[in-house]
């Protein structure tokens, strides 16, 4: 039965604002919860990345823990927890310096995430050729092998925390695990365009949905598994210029988390696409309030999904969980 609880607000990390979070859950039940912070709001230079995690289920969670300070006049933001098919978990962020137009893509990997004292590598940079590039969804591992990382980039420094009008879709591919990336793509669409997710179609296709100001998603279209991509079109998702979250689910139907108001952020609900993002059915309320935003989910080995999202970030910042099942939607 859906339930939705709050992880964390604002004040209980004795911060101002708390919001954008991410989770992920391990092969051993483990779930983690990851968001930012720091500073008076979003952006700023004191911005700061925290983690905790539950060992049932979500009912009891640990204090949280920073996991990535700001440094150097570059504050840390947009967090995403992935699980790797190598079984590595990523926590992957973004870093951003408005004085030096030094925008990036960073990661830490933990190789034990089910162990009793998880051990976390060190930051570092995940390299591709972009002067300012940032991303906020999870990558899609294709079947061939290959890992795609949703980026939004653009082709010179920007002194500011956001390219606006300059920046495209596209992603970075990684043939061997993550070691190495290529960028690929430059997908315009309408100012303004800000993140992408990338789900693979049964034929190959990766589809790309792109987040806009435009009051529905966009959809751009790779048949070469993310060489080159189509121009952008809309599709008929509405979607308030918020993030959004998409996944293939275990029996290839896939599944969307979004704010289907095309204006306002009110409302996060669950549908269910049994044609490849053709048509939607099912419609399961996670949060009916307003100001609620940017979920992301994880789905456990039994079937259980976890989804998360905040709630007036700039107010009491709460950093909400929804549990439910595929068949509750």
């Amino acid at each position: 039965m859906k339930t939705l609880q709050i992880v964390t607000t604002a004040s209980r990390i004795g911060e101002q604002w708390a919001g954008i979070p991410g989770v992920e859950v391990t092969p051993g039940g483990r779930l983690f919860v990851v968001w930012y912070s720091g500073g008076r709001c979003e952006p700023a230079p004191e911005n700061t990345i925290y983690l905790c995690a539950s060992d049932d289920g979500g009912a009891i969670f640990s204090s949280p823990v920073t996991m990535v300070a700001p440094r150097d006049g570059a504050r840390a933001f947009d967090p995403t927890l992935w699980f790797a098919p190598n079984g590595v978990l990523w926590l992957i962020f973004n870093r951003g310096n408005k004085d030096t137009a030094e925008h990036g893509v960073y990661a830490r990997c933990c190789t034990t995430p089910d162990a009793a004292v998880p051990g976390w590598g060190e930051e570092f940079r995940v390299e591709y050729d972009a002067p300012y590039s940032f991303r906020m969804n999870k990558p899609t591992a294709l079947s061939s092998g290959e890992w795609v990382m949703p980026v939004t980039l653009a082709a010179q420094p920007i002194y500011a925390w956001f390219a606006g009008a300059a920046q495209r879709q596209g992603v970075a591919i990684s043939r061997d695990q993550g070691k190495s990336w290529t960028l690929h793509g430059a997908v315009d669409a309408p100012e303004w365009a800000l993140e992408n997710m990338i789900i693979e179609r049964q034929d190959g296709t990766l589809a790309m949905y792109i987040r806009t100001g435009a009051g529905v998603l966009w959809l751009s279209l790779s048949m070469d598994r993310g060489l080159s991509w189509s121009s952008g079109i809309p599709t008929t998702i509405s979607n308030p210029g918020s993030r959004f979250y998409l996944r293939q689910l275990p029996d290839s139907d896939w599944l969307l988390l979004n704010s289907p108001d095309p204006t306002l952020r009110t409302g996060i609900v669950a549908q269910l696409s049994s044609d490849e993002g053709a048509s939607w059915h099912g419609q399961l309320l996670l949060d009916s309030r307003d100001n609620v935003s940017y979920p992301d989910a994880a789905l456990a080995t039994d079937g259980t999904i976890y989804a998360v999202h905040d709630r007036d970030r700039n107010g009491v910042g709460e950093i909400l969980l929804s549990i439910f099942r595929k068949e509750e939607i």
